[in-house]
């Protein structure tokens, strides 16, 4: 799978919110300021999910296995989708 610098950089981001998130923690930031930042993070995970499966649906497909098929290939990119949420 080929991960662009595009999605390397969204992980980048997502990474640098949770250490924001973390540091409001051990400054006893309000709940509700941290699970706005923690809504957001969850967000950005499953953008980013999404762009992963989808940018690579096509390669998943066309490296599927010999004994599986498009539509099985295709089921199992939903699965993974599903599967984060």
């Amino acid at each position: 799978m080929e991960y662009n610098d595009a999605m390397k950089n969204r992980v980048k981001r997502i990474e640098g919110q949770l250490r924001g998130v973390l540091k409001m923690m051990e400054e006893g930031k309000d709940c509700k300021d941290v699970i706005t930042q923690l809504s957001a993070s969850r967000s950005a995970i499953d953008r980013t999910v999404g762009l992963v499966v989808s940018s690579n649906l096509v390669e998943c497909i066309q490296d599927a296995d010999e004994d599986q098929s498009a539509e099985e290939s295709i089921n199992e990119a939903v699965q993974l989708l599903v599967k984060s949420r």
